[in-house]
């Protein structure tokens, strides 16, 4: 990986960690669902700019169910989990439990796809649902809590993201990495469009609200994508992937930043934790096999 891929992965892991910041200074006037509308529906419209430009085709009479199904999973329900967690639960805590989608991956892949699970693989799930329990069990009281339905909803998101995963590489070359992004951000606004009608703005956003969600929608979602596609071009998707590793830093450099968020050494453990299951079930790191 040259510098400058190495420079392109740490901005993109600086831009997706901000998201949780964006998203929990612009949540209590928007709501959840008028939030991630927004988020979405600027998204595509950037995205559609973008294929303008650069001549980009989008077939979506032909692909409209495959955009839907990537749309959902990968967009507006972990979107929408997230916006709702971002109510109660602090940006670090939130950009840390989204880095749990690897795990959630190796999990589906060995108990629904029935894919080997090896050692390092297995340790690598005892190690990342040890860093979730710290987290949790540090940041919440565990009797009675009211925060425990956001604590589920920053699970499901990366459970989300996972499925996504496992659905976009069972379907490859149906469409580009750009059409991709581009057909199933115009179909996550299509799906929640009928929430937001049920749903809308709560309060009058101010200036500082509109600048966090036109920030999270134009840069933190399509502005992303873009930067991650090239990503994948230059150095493959594999080594792209490696942004996961990122994410939290960033999220709890922010979070402790701009939000004023304590971070303890439950965040500390229970991140690296996390960090060290990623690589384990993603072979970045491997047990040494016993010799004969």
């Amino acid at each position: 990986m040259d510098a400058a891929s190495i420079t392109r992965l740490f901005f993109l892991a600086a831009i997706w960690g901000a998201s949780f910041l964006f998203m929990r200074v612009s949540v209590p006037a928007f709501g959840p669902v008028a939030l991630i509308m927004f988020r979405v529906g600027i998204a595509a419209a950037f995205l559609w700019l973008v294929a303008r430009v650069l001549k980009q085709p989008l077939a979506m009479r032909r692909q409209w169910q495959h955009y839907l199904s990537i749309g959902v999973l990968n967009s507006a329900l972990p979107f929408l989990l997230f916006a709702y967690a971002a109510q109660s639960l602090p940006a670090s805590l939130l950009a840390i439990l989204n880095a749990t989608s690897p795990l959630f991956g190796a999990a589906i892949g060995a108990l629904w796809l029935g894919l080997p699970l090896t050692g390092s693989a297995a340790l690598g799930l005892g190690c990342g649902l040890a860093g979730v329990t710290v987290l949790v069990g540090q940041n919440l009281v565990l009797a009675d809590s009211a925060e425990w339905p956001a604590v589920a909803a920053g699970l499901l998101a990366p459970l989300s993201y996972s499925l996504a995963s496992i659905y976009t590489k069972a379907h490859p070359g149906v469409a580009t990495p750009f059409g991709n992004a581009h057909g199933s951000m115009w179909m996550a606004t299509l799906v929640l469009l009928p929430l937001f009608l049920l749903a809308p703005v709560r309060s009058t956003p101010d200036v500082g609200d509109w600048t966090a969600a036109s920030l999270l929608a134009i840069v933190c979602t399509g502005g992303a994508y873009l930067l991650y596609f090239r990503l994948i071009d230059d150095v493959g998707p594999t080594r792209a992937l490696s942004v996961t590793f990122l994410i939290p830093v960033f999220g709890v450099l922010w979070g402790a930043l701009f939000l004023g968020e304590a971070v303890g050494w439950h965040t500390l453990l229970g991140g690296a934790l996390i960090l060290t299951g990623i690589a384990l079930t993603a072979g970045l790191l491997r047990l040494r096999a016993r010799t004969a």
